[in-house]
């Protein structure tokens, strides 16, 4: 990696952190903001090199707070993974990753025989959500459902938005295949509280 590259990356950790936003947002602005405009011919990091820049500002800066708060996240993802647990939900993202902050979002992907049921159960159940739309794993678009959960282990009265992309029951097979790490880049109700049991055991 080239000293411009991990300047690019060790920037977009901090935005990631610190203001909570996306990957590529982040790239784009810290390339900006070293003077890199014109992004075209800029060797820019991947996202793998981004996250390990922002699990070392986690280390350097953030390590007497960011535990407590990706518990916090992740019992929030925990509650409407049980809630929503008709539709096959995973977990992915930051909170998944083990990278959230208080101002990551939780990302569940929710894996329906149709795709307006979960809208239903929503509305079933009295929630309030917003819906907006992304491309999905075949290029198409995706309806994203969000909605606010409150979550005092944050503070009193905060709020987390949990983003729910409702997807095609037969894309959870190609979901599940590892990254070019061999690592799981989402996983299902189970593999969380997983995860949870490691963090509180000693």
């Amino acid at each position: 990696m080239s000293e411009l590259t991990a300047e690019i990356a060790a920037r977009a950790a901090r935005l990631v952190v610190e203001e909570g936003l996306e990957y590529g947002t982040a790239k784009r602005r810290a390339a900006r903001d070293l003077g890199r405009g014109a992004t075209r011919n800029v060797h820019m990091p991947d996202n793998d090199a981004v996250e390990d820049a922002v699990r070392e500002y986690l280390a350097l800066f953030c390590a007497d707070t960011q535990p407590a708060e990706l518990a916090a996240l992740r019992e929030v993802a925990a509650l409407w993974m049980a809630r929503l647990a008709e539709f096959r939900p995973h977990l992915t993202g930051a909170v998944w990753r083990g990278t959230a902050t208080r101002l990551s979002a939780v990302h569940l992907q929710l894996y329906c025989d149709d795709c307006k049921s979960a809208e239903i159960a929503l509305i079933n159940q009295g929630i309030d959500y917003d819906v907006g739309c992304v491309n999905g794993p075949r290029h198409q678009p995706v309806d994203v459902l969000s909605v606010a959960q409150r979550c005092d282990a944050l503070g009193p009265g905060e709020r987390v938005t949990v983003f729910l992309t409702v997807l095609d029951h037969d894309d959870l097979r190609g979901a599940l295949k590892p990254d070019a790490q061999g690592r799981p880049q989402r996983g299902d109700l189970a593999a969380l509280q997983r995860l949870m049991t490691q963090e509180i055991t000693p």
